[in-house]
């Protein structure tokens, strides 16, 4: 039998999620605020945390066997991925002053009425109304 979420649905962002996968500093207050809750993303997401793979491989070589089991970890997350709607996010980055990238995480939680977690202060602070 299965039990429905105990939280509300959360968007995450490539920060938060990296920290995870990767092991980062602040991985432990991620994992405690995702703690029960559906997780969705736009479908991109696994492409962005590859590239961070990549960067991290360049940076500690001697690492590429475990960063690319810690990639792997991520088909084991459940995140839910979405499509985006472009030209909605150009307007919403457009006024937020954010990249394209990071206003897709902020469109997402507003079409899904969902809180988003990220690490990325300038990110967090544009969802403040």
């Amino acid at each position: 039998m299965a039990f429905p979420p105990t939280r509300p649905r959360i968007v995450v962002d490539s920060s938060a999620i990296a920290a995870i996968l990767y092991a980062e500093p602040r991985a432990d207050e991620v994992v405690q605020r995702l703690a029960g809750a559906p997780l969705a993303a736009p479908h991109w997401l696994a492409v962005e945390l590859a590239n961070v793979c990549v960067k991290k491989m360049r940076l500690r070589p001697q690492d590429y066997g475990a960063l690319m089991e810690a990639y792997g970890d991520l088909a084991h997350l459940g995140i839910e991925y979405h499509p985006i709607e472009p030209a909605e996010v150009l307007l919403l980055a457009h006024a937020k002053r954010l990249s394209f990238y990071d206003s897709c995480y902020l469109w997402l939680a507003r079409r899904l009425d969902a809180a988003l977690v990220t690490l990325d202060a300038r990110l967090a602070a544009a969802t403040r109304p």
